[in-house]
């Protein structure tokens, strides 16, 4: 597994500044391989142009990058294509983080580039992040593989469209967990709890529920009987939230269908 740099990020919003912090973080990419282009940049941004990285070089400095990640809105990417085109290494390999872009479309705009699309969560700022690749070409396999592996556990797609998918499943679903956090706390302080205490417990037991997730390997239904005993407390709260037709299992697939659905449209 190879990459190759200089790397030219372009858009440093939430994803792509999640991205630089994971490269901070993993060490294996650093500032002084790195250029960003973003008419707003934000604090990473800054912080990486502080530390070394070229912010908004002009378009002559563009043809150095070997490797070019697309992480703009996925409505703005054909303009920001027409910005690229002339302005960079004909070898360049292409990854994209913008949801509903097919290849397809990609390799239109970058005729000739090896291309690659990957669904990260934003958890690859901490380095440990999760991460869905999907290339056609071995010089985009590890154009992938060399930006992400350090920073996420990766999935290899076959197919690309279950990249949609993995979009529904990982990309957003870091934001449905920390929609059933805020419930389970705004359910603590309705049950008497502090908004401190609150807070703290629900954000705690995610926390530790998902490191035992982890480290033992277990399936949920396991663990969930180990919590759960029967005429228990944890068993009467199971019976609301995963009732047959209507609980939290249907929610679910409902809120990925729709995930599913608009990560299509935005291509």
């Amino acid at each position: 597994m190879s990459l190759a740099k200089p790397i030219l990020l372009v858009g440093a919003g939430a994803l792509g500044s999640s991205i630089l912090k994971g490269f901070r973080v993993q060490g294996h990419v650093i500032p002084a391989d790195v250029m960003i282009l973003d008419l707003k940049p934000g604090g990473e941004a800054l912080a990486y142009a502080a530390d070394g990285a070229r912010l908004n070089p002009l378009p002559e400095i563009w043809r150095e990058a070997k490797t070019i990640i697309l992480a703009v809105k996925p409505q703005g990417w054909y303009a920001v294509a027409q910005i690229l085109s002339g302005n960079i290494d004909p070898k360049a390999a292409f990854v994209s983080v913008m949801a509903g872009v097919t290849t397809t479309q990609l390799k239109q705009a970058f005729a000739g580039h090896p291309v690659a699309r990957v669904m990260p969560t934003t958890g690859v700022a901490t380095g440990k992040g999760v991460a869905s690749l999907y290339a056609d070409s071995e010089p985009a396999w590890d154009a992938a593989r060399g930006l992400f592996a350090p920073m996420a556990q990766t999935v290899e797609l076959a197919d690309e469209d279950q990249i949609n998918s993995a979009t529904a499943v990982s990309g957003s679903g870091p934001a449905y967990v920390y929609a059933f956090v805020r419930a389970l706390e705004k359910a603590g302080r309705a049950n008497g709890l502090s908004s401190s205490h609150a807070r703290d417990l629900a954000r705690g037991t995610l926390i530790s529920a998902a490191r035992l997730l982890d480290e033992t390997g277990e399936e949920p239904d396991a663990l969930i009987k180990k919590v759960a005993s029967p005429g228990g407390t944890t068993e009467a709260a199971l019976n609301i939230l995963c009732k047959p037709g209507e609980g939290l299992d249907e929610l679910v697939l409902a809120s990925v269908d729709a995930a599913h659905k608009r990560s299509k449209e935005l291509g």
